[in-house]
């Protein structure tokens, strides 16, 4: 049989794969069983535990100061049983009145319900309502006539055979499994607050694996857990008392009781919001003798739904719990068949510990997988499947979704050719001729809107100056048509020239008159002979063109200067951004320094009154200030830290984790501010990060980096309280790398701490980062 052409390969199934699967799935039905068969036991533990993460809080700021731990957790508990049941008393009080009225609003609800069937003119939907009233009131008067009418009737007593003690344990029973359940919960409670630390030790061994990780799992779902309950309570009571005295000023009895139903039904998900405003409503209907009172009632009830889910709920709240809505539904529908109403409640809670466990256990990964509502695709990956599906449109969406929070170029730089690069990669691998055609019309289609969305910003009477050409294939085509993009966003003409083949008749026929620099882009590995070439071709049919090569999948050898001289090329670029910002240095040199000096901010004489008022520049907080960037580098594992600040024109290294040598190999502590490294970050107040500073045109030929041979450089700004920014705390390395959100977080709130030994003022924490967008929204926020 030829082996030419396409074949079909016949994948054999693993039958250990098979045996893995099967055992998962009896270990996940006995779990299941175990928790139905013990949700007489786990019930309680489960409340005890959730109760246990919303009084921590309370516990450890009684202990901290200077309570013994068992006498804060009894005056914690004793203090909820109070509060508890004072508002048992109260309700309970109100119930019963309620209970004695309800017979006087009859009237009121039989004159309601004929209005609505004389409204409706006829016989109509209220009819069979009315004369079931009738009737059963006038069932009741005849009942009551004969009873009247009829004689006496002789009454025997039968003296009862049942003991006194059967009789207290009929009327004990019902009360016994709400005590005994209760009990429970105050016995593992105090456990729990009690010897926390010991639980918190074994729940880590059994989680097994990494320390680390287990440990910030543990401290994840305590925190999210003990945060959402606590945040939970505030806006459940935010709405119930609003919701009580709205009832009492329009005058429906019971608004004690109907106010704080409206406060625990909220714990409820979903369901609780609609089951508490059933009762009011009805018995607004009920008492009023208009409409007015089942009016205003309703109005509260919309208004108090308003104000507490687009206002009260974000503002305390702010991110979610990571559940994604389908895993709520879900969850919700589980734990309460699982264990009935008080499995609906706990619902949220408990699911957020399977994914803090999840996260926390590679083994048990899929249950972030499932549940998590964080992208378990990363945004590349999800446009290049998008195409791959034949969807462009959802992954337009995608693209527009996230320029929003960017720009274009960014996202070119981050998301565009990185999705180039698995179109790359997949190519000759997975990818059939129908999914070549999808991709590559999905990406014009994408690029096209993405032009007409972002218009370049250069005068169309303009004629271009950059020529970019694909180098051997359509996606390197593709990767031109972005920088074209990105040039023309930046204020530079170029013009596209159709990727072909690499040959003397192909150079000949290029029309580059009035073209000054040609970017010729590849995505191939080794693509040193093809560029050879295509350079010695260029140069001898146009000579003095400049010529930059654009290498997305570049080897890091060829980046080496002798390399790069080597291929012929007068640059050689990695990124989108490097090769804007490199080409717009070659292209226009008049208008860009050898470094492009940052604009002095407008405050900066403010600025620089607000640092000598600290007086941080006489060296009094010199040691401190050493301490903490030898912190920095040994939390960031990396070579240099240091902490800058800028006067009007010198910048000052006033802490250092080691030496940095000057050109005369001292010690250097200020160089002028046209050599500073510190000045974007006190420009733009904002954080910087370089992964690679010899790839950015803006730092690789900074002297100092040069200097110290540094590959990577990220600054915090020092901000003070008034906004004020003094300086930047300061990585570099010798490395490229990068810095995960968690990670800019931890920058930023050690540059706080930095700005509060300078100034003296307690530290103003920076807001927390926004993290990754969940990919559906989700019913159920907690802090971060």
């Amino acid at each position: 049989m030829s082996q030419h052409g396409n074949t079909t390969q016949q994948v054999a199934t693993d039958p250990s794969d098979i045996v893995k699967v099967a055992a998962w799935l009896v270990v996940a039905s006995v779990i299941v069983a175990a928790l139905y068969l013990g949700r007489n036991v786990l019930t309680p533990l489960a409340i005890a535990f959730l109760i246990g993460f919303a009084l921590k809080p309370l516990v450890t700021w009684l202990t901290r100061r200077g309570l013994p731990r068992a006498i804060s957790v009894i005056a914690v508990i004793l203090t909820l049983a109070m509060l508890l049941t004072a508002f048992g008393f109260l309700v309970t009080s109100q119930v019963r009145t309620l209970s004695a009225e309800l017979p006087t609003y009859q009237t009121n609800v039989r004159q309601k319900i004929r209005d609505l069937g004389v409204s409706f003119q006829g016989p109509g939907m209220f009819d069979g309502v009315i004369q079931t009233v009738d009737t059963v009131q006038a069932e009741v008067e005849a009942s009551t006539d004969d009873d009247e009418e009829a004689p006496p009737q002789r009454v025997e007593l039968v003296e009862s055979e049942r003991k006194p003690l059967d009789t207290a344990l009929e009327w004990l029973t019902p009360a016994l499994a709400p005590l005994a359940t209760a009990g429970i919960v105050i016995f593992f409670l105090f456990l729990v607050l009690l010897d926390r630390g010991d639980m918190r030790d074994r729940l880590i061994r059994l989680l097994g694996g990494n320390l680390h990780t287990s440990t910030d799992a543990m401290e994840d779902a305590a925190k999210r857990i003990s945060k959402y309950l606590l945040m939970q309570v505030v806006v459940n009571v935010s709405y119930g008392v609003p919701m009580g005295l709205g009832l009492w000023f329009i005058g429906v009895p019971g608004w004690l009781l109907w106010g704080t139903l409206a406060a625990l039904m909220r714990f409820i998900p979903y369901l609780g919001p609609l089951l508490s405003a059933v009762f009011p409503l009805a018995l607004a209907f009920a008492v009023g003798t208009g409409w007015e009172m089942v009016i205003w009632t309703l109005a509260l009830i919309l208004f108090l739904e308003l104000i507490s889910n687009n206002i009260v709920e974000p503002m305390l709240y702010g991110t979610s719990t990571g559940l994604s809505a389908m895993s709520l539904i879900a969850a919700a529908t589980f734990w309460t068949a699982l264990w009935g109403p008080i499995g609906l409640i706990l619902s949220t809670p408990l699911t957020v510990c399977l994914l803090v466990l999840g996260r926390g256990n590679p083994r048990l990964g899929f249950l972030d997988t499932l549940l998590g509502s964080t992208p378990v695709l990363d945004i590349p990956t999800r446009i290049y499947q998008r195409l791959i599906a034949d969807n462009p449109e959802d992954a337009i969406e995608i693209a527009d979704d996230t320029i929003a929070d960017h720009d274009v170029v960014e996202f070119y730089n981050e998301h565009g050719i990185e999705v180039l690069r698995k179109v790359s990669e997949d190519y000759l691998s997975n990818a059939r001729p129908e999914h070549r055609q999808r991709v590559f019309n999905g990406m014009d289609a994408l690029l096209e809107d993405l032009k007409e969305e972002y218009p370049p910003e250069v005068d169309p009477m303009q004629a271009p100056r950059i020529a970019c050409i694909g180098g051997r294939w359509e996606i390197d085509s593709l990767a031109c048509e972005m920088l074209v993009h990105a040039l023309g966003l930046a204020g530079l003409p170029a013009v596209e020239r159709r990727e072909g083949v690499v040959s003397t008749r192909y150079v000949d026929n290029l029309d580059l008159n009035g073209i000054d620099l040609v970017c010729l882009s590849y995505f191939s590995r080794e693509p040193a002979s093809s560029i050879k070439a295509f350079c010695r071709r260029l140069r001898n049919r146009w000579p003095g063109k400049r010529i930059v090569v654009a290498l997305w999948n570049a080897p890091p050898a060829i980046l080496e200067p002798g390399a790069i001289a080597a291929l012929g090329a007068d640059e050689v670029v990695t990124t989108v951004q490097e090769a804007v910002l490199r080409i717009q240095r070659m292209i226009a040199p008049e208008n860009t320094l050898e470094r492009r000096i940052v604009d002095i901010p407008e405050n900066d004489a403010a600025r620089v009154k607000a640092l000598l008022a600290t007086n941080v520049l006489d060296g009094h907080a010199r040691e401190e200030l050493d301490a903490l960037t030898k912190r920095a580098a040994a939390v960031f594992d990396v070579k240099f830290a240091l902490i800058s600040v800028m006067s009007a024109a010198e910048e000052y290294f006033i802490g250092q984790s080691s030496d940095l040598p000057g050109k005369d190999g001292t010690d250097m502590t200020t160089v002028p501010r046209n050599q500073a490294i510190c000045d974007y970050a006190v420009a733009e107040g904002e954080l910087l990060v370089v992964s690679d500073t010899k790839r950015d045109p803006r730092f690789a030929d900074h002297p100092r980096l040069r200097l110290w041979g540094t590959s990577f450089y990220a600054a915090a700004p020092l901000r003070t309280a008034d906004g004020m920014v003094l300086g930047a705390l300061s990585l570099l390395d010798m490395t490229p790398r990068k810095l995960s959100e968690e990670e800019l977080g931890l920058l930023e709130s050690m540059a706080a701490d930095v700005v509060s030994v300078i100034t003296g003022q307690e530290a103003v924490q920076p807001a927390p980062r926004e993290p990754e967008k969940p990919s559906t929204a989700v019913a159920q926020p907690v802090p971060d």
